[in-house]
């Protein structure tokens, strides 16, 4: 009996690897939450399926355990990579008691290097990926993470940076960055990536304020300071060309 924790990726099938498919069409049950199960089912027919909405994540990991310890393979599809703000760490806890079943965590292409890519090399030196998202996490905690990569000179990628009840956190994020990062740091952001409505756009860091395009389908990069748009795409020297 085997759990996969399947990272599908972004959302359009070419984004999914061989072994992820492999893992879905190995499992006797799918589960996840209802929008990425629909986004494999073309990979789910003659399986059982089960679903929940939003912020029921520990409901779908016992489901899933359910189904495994009834001797089921079962595949626990997420979107993204399953290690990266995945259920890859909260499958492997709810099932801490039960060694018997195996856990498998299938990697995806999650929203940093997907998106990166959509904008064009932003990610090429150190960067930090953080969340915007304080259902988990102190604000307090967030504030500070924020302000030293600013500090540090990163290239920062936000993963939720706006929902309806924090639609000010993209703009509370730029105002602490700012703090060593200037207002016209080239900076970008994508929306629902590598799914229908895809959206790119390069900006700078004062963009990002105020501004009613982003929301919680969006990830947004912030540049540090040797980034540059080069040809209309964000990109993020490495140094080579000083060698």
């Amino acid at each position: 009996m085997k759990i996969y924790v399947v990272g599908i990726g972004p959302g359009s099938s070419e984004y999914m690897t061989p072994q992820a498919r492999a893992a879905i069409e190995d499992s006797d049950v799918v589960v996840g939450y209802t929008l990425y199960v629909d986004l494999v089912s073309d990979l789910t027919s003659g399986k059982e399926v089960k679903s929940t909405a939003m912020k029921q994540e520990v409901d779908r990991c016992r489901m899933a355990l359910d189904s495994a310890l009834e001797g089921k393979n079962v595949a626990f599809v997420c979107s993204g990579d399953a290690g990266v703000y995945g259920m890859a760490g909260i499958m492997a806890e709810v099932a801490e008691e039960h060694p018997e079943v195996e856990i498998v965590t299938i990697p995806g292409i999650t929203a940093a290097c997907s998106g990166a890519a959509v904008l064009g090399a932003p990610l090429i030196h150190d960067f930090a990926v953080i969340s915007l998202s304080d259902l988990l996490t102190p604000w307090e905690k967030i504030e500070k993470r924020l302000r030293m990569a600013a500090e540090a000179d990163f290239v920062v990628c936000l993963y939720n940076p706006k929902s309806k009840k924090r639609h000010d956190y993209i703009d509370k994020a730029a105002d602490i960055m700012h703090c060593a990062k200037a207002w016209d740091t080239p900076c970008g952001y994508v929306k629902n990536i590598g799914r229908e409505g895809e959206k790119a756009i390069v900006c700078t860091m004062a963009d990002l304020k105020d501004n009613d395009d982003i929301d919680m389908f969006t990830t947004v990069f912030i540049g540090n300071s040797a980034t540059k748009v080069i040809n209309g795409k964000l990109v993020t020297p490495r140094g080579y060309k000083n060698i």
